[in-house]
């Protein structure tokens, strides 16, 4: 079994190296493929609103992105390799889509923010073609599937938070002209310098969480989510088929 279903979403057992090259694979398909990555907020809403759960388990690819997942599936005796958090899974992508030329639209975040996360991007990664960009303030989607599909990237990077980053990429993944998409949260600030994202020591001990409540400490009643996450998990995780 190459999944664990942790509240009744699965969340696949790779290693960044298996998602990587799982999403390069996913990149040369006809079709939209679609690569959803949860924390432990997330997989806890999802298992409030089954609807939801449906929307993430209907992806090519789901990887854990927070510590807490990991925690999770270890609680279930069915531990994951690793935590691939989003962020990290496309900044190893995209050295990969460089040396093939290949593109990326980015979608989300305030007006101004995808460009200049564009403009970095290009930088740090030469040989990435930026298929284009647009901020997360739209209201007709119908305009932005048409910049999309003129575009016809590679990989689409839809950044508007959950649950409306999920939704807007499995509601329209028929009407969408590109090859994979992925809900990527707040990348697109981090890649345009707006928001910092958490020192190495915080990552490499899965203590992100506790760094962003450190800078923004109005986020103290959603860390509530971790706890509720846990004991759910370890009094129900197992009910779950």
């Amino acid at each position: 079994m190459d999944f664990v279903n942790i509240l009744g979403v699965h969340v696949n057992k790779y290693t960044m190296d298996d998602a990587v090259a799982k999403a390069s694979e996913l990149m040369e398909s006809d079709s939209l493929s679609m690569i959803f990555t949860p924390n432990s907020e997330i997989l806890l809403y999802a298992s409030e609103n089954p609807q939801f759960t449906d929307v993430l388990n209907s992806a090519d690819m789901i990887v854990a992105d927070g510590i807490g997942v990991v925690y999770g599936a270890k609680i279930l005796g069915n531990p994951l390799k690793e935590r691939v958090a989003g962020y990290d899974l496309v900044c190893n992508l995209f050295p990969v889509m460089a040396q093939k030329g290949k593109s990326v639209y980015l979608l989300g975040a305030k007006p101004g923010v995808a460009e200049l996360a564009a403009e970095n991007l290009v930088k740090k990664y030469p040989g990435l073609v930026i298929a284009g960009t647009h901020d997360g303030y739209f209201k007709n989607d119908d305009e932005v599937i048409a910049d999309i599909n003129a575009a016809a990237p590679d990989f689409l990077m839809v950044c508007l938070g959950f649950p409306k980053q999920e939704n807007w990429i499995y509601n329209n993944r028929q009407a969408l002209n590109a090859k994979l998409a992925i809900g990527a949260g707040g990348c697109l600030d981090v890649f345009a310098g707006t928001v910092k994202r958490a020192p190495e020591f915080y990552c490499n001990h899965g203590i992100e969480w506790l760094y962003r409540l450190i800078k923004q400490p109005s986020r103290f009643v959603r860390m509530l989510a971790l706890p509720k996450f846990g004991l759910k998990v370890l009094f129900k995780g197992r009910q779950y088929k």
